[in-house]
């Protein structure tokens, strides 16, 4: 299936169509185009309820395998059957564009568009954050070498520039070489887009004097005699939010069902928080009866951070759980590879079955309803179905399958009235997996070992030096944010399934003043990643007519 064609050739309507829709005002939304709006948000935005289902998936292959697709699936599903659901998603970073994974669009009868629109620049968003990051940087260094007013030590600088590639040669650099116009000489690194700071301040901002106070937060590093400097204390707040006003806007598409979408804000799960602006989360909930989310990579990530982090900025837990699944991730769980995972084998998924079960259990103990979406591929064998759904029966889980990718919102309807029978039915008290009054490594050790089954917790000497730090300024009771491999349920992408008794080590932790949270690294993980030896940049092109060819 050729998907960038089937996207181009769907009928779509028009965004004011998609506006009236919804109910918003001509004065509300900002048209980029046909297809594309930003939306305005009024200061205090009215929810009319409180049904949010939040999709998330199981430990999956390297190639994902249809979190997104599934999402707008379950939306066109709810919608063809009378539901009036409304979506909210992250915006596709370039650089899993052009590396690994490709766009974050969707997949076959189940995408968003203008697909190739949304996959590369969009309303320019990511751009918008890149430049204020970076004048930020630039505003920071420049300050240092006019006198250094606030004798800021350039060592203890820990506010980082920022890109939107993978790009592997950047995350170690050495800034102000050459002569003594060119800056003061230090040690600095670049992070993704979608892992900086400014990435989550946009995505938990409430209103605009909220990004002004979260950007003032924001800590750039220590003077000489330890003190703690803050954005605010720079005076460089004004800028930075002027630069960063437009992207606030959540943005508006549609399904190729015409179904609209609310796309804002792109933090990955392993580094980031991992979900869409809580602004675009609570249109989705204004103009909606229903809302649907999704949280990156697997539910240790992604749906994790959202009960834990997310929700204390939105006021409003999910109602419904989505776990994505499917014969692939099952069976990869065993295999650790893609080579043969096409092929029939009962028992490797009966073996991976372990990682899915684990998934659901965790979010069960929470009180949220949890219902697994199995994604279906050509390739899954009736055998192989069986021995799933007999397992899933086993334990009492609810499911559905699912196959919006090949048939649309039909293929979504069975999954559609199991989310909506659970959403209809009485709230449950939701427990998250740790208090905020809990100190920093009681939050630490309780989602090491509720969610990642971890026995131990072992910190480095810097780790160690960094919770000393964060007690001394008081910092130490704000949520956390574990960056971790997504492949793996400990800190080693390798070990499969649904390991237990392992010890998780942390090799730092960063306060994130501005965001609200405390960035804690485990392993080996990056906040710059890097291209594959084929990335999905070289199956790009641009033909004469000015058309996007490719996979995007």
């Amino acid at each position: 299936m050729d998907e960038l064609k089937l996207a181009r050739e769907t009928k779509k309507a028009t965004i004011f169509e998609i506006c009236q829709k919804l109910g918003i005002n001509r004065d509300d939304y900002e048209p980029y185009g046909n297809y594309i709006a930003k939306v305005n948000f009024p200061k205090n935005i009215e929810i009319k309820n409180d049904k949010l289902v939040l999709v998330t998936a199981m430990n999956s292959t390297p190639a994902g395998e249809g979190k997104t697709t599934t999402s707008i699936g379950l939306t066109d599903a709810m919608n063809a059957k009378g539901y009036k659901a409304v979506l909210a998603l992250r915006e596709p970073s370039v650089g899993p564009v052009m590396g690994r994974k490709g766009g974050a669009t969707g997949g076959g009868y189940s995408q968003i568009v203008p697909r190739d629109e949304i996959d590369l620049h969009f309303t320019g968003d990511f751009h918008a954050l890149q430049i204020a990051n970076n004048t930020l940087a630039a505003l920071i260094d420049n300050d240092i070498y006019q006198g250094n007013r606030h004798n800021l030590d350039p060592k203890s600088i820990i506010f980082t520039r920022i890109l939107d590639v993978n790009d592997r040669a950047l995350r170690q650099t050495v800034i102000g070489l050459g002569s003594k116009v060119n800056g003061v000489v230090r040690q600095d690194q670049f992070e993704i887009t979608a892992a900086s700071e400014l990435m989550a301040i946009l995505c938990l901002a409430k209103d605009y004097h909220d990004l002004k106070e979260r950007i003032g937060k924001i800590l750039v590093g220590y003077t000489y005699d330890q003190k703690p400097v803050q954005v605010a204390d720079l005076g460089f707040v004004g800028p930075i939010a002027a630069i960063m006003a437009k992207a606030l806007k959540p943005n508006l598409v549609q399904t190729l069902e015409h179904n609209p979408v609310f796309v804002h804000g792109g933090p990955f799960a392993n580094i980031a928080h991992g979900a869409n602006s809580i602004l675009a989360t609570k249109l989705a909930l204004k103009y909606g009866e229903y809302a649907i989310t999704e949280a990156g990579f697997g539910s240790d990530l992604g749906a994790e951070k959202f009960i834990d982090l997310v929700s204390q900025s939105l006021g409003i837990m999910p109602k419904v759980i989505v776990i994505v699944s499917s014969i692939r991730s099952l069976k990869f769980q065993t295999q650790g590879s893609m080579e043969n995972i096409s092929d029939e084998n009962v028992l490797d998924v009966k073996k991976g079955y372990a990682n899915l079960k684990q998934h659901i259990q965790n979010l069960q103990s929470t009180g949220i309803k949890v219902i697994v979406a199995i994604n279906q591929f050509s390739s899954d064998t009736s055998s192989e179905k069986n021995i799933l759904t007999n397992l899933l029966n086993d334990d009492g889980f609810s499911w559905a399958f699912c196959q919006t990718f090949e048939k649309g919102a039909e293929g979504g309807f069975q999954l559609a009235e199991l989310v909506h029978q659970a959403l209809e039915q009485k709230a449950t008290k939701v427990q998250p997996f740790y208090k905020m009054s809990d100190d920093l490594k009681t939050k630490i050790n309780k989602v090491a070992t509720k969610v990642y089954h971890a026995s131990k917790v072992v910190y480095s000497a810097q780790a160690e030096k960094s919770i000393q730090d964060l007690k001394t300024h008081c910092w130490d009771n704000l949520p956390i944010c574990i960056a971790k491999t997504p492949q793996s349920f400990t800190d080693d992408p390798q070990i499969l399934g649904a390991p237990r008794n392992f010890t998780l080590h942390i090799r730092d932790i960063k306060p994130k003043l501005g965001a609200g949270f405390i960035v804690v690294y485990t392993g080996k993980i990056l906040t710059m990643p890097g291209l594959p030896k084929l990335p999905e940049a070289l199956s790009i092109d641009l033909d004469d007519e000015g058309t996007i060819l490719g996979p995007v």
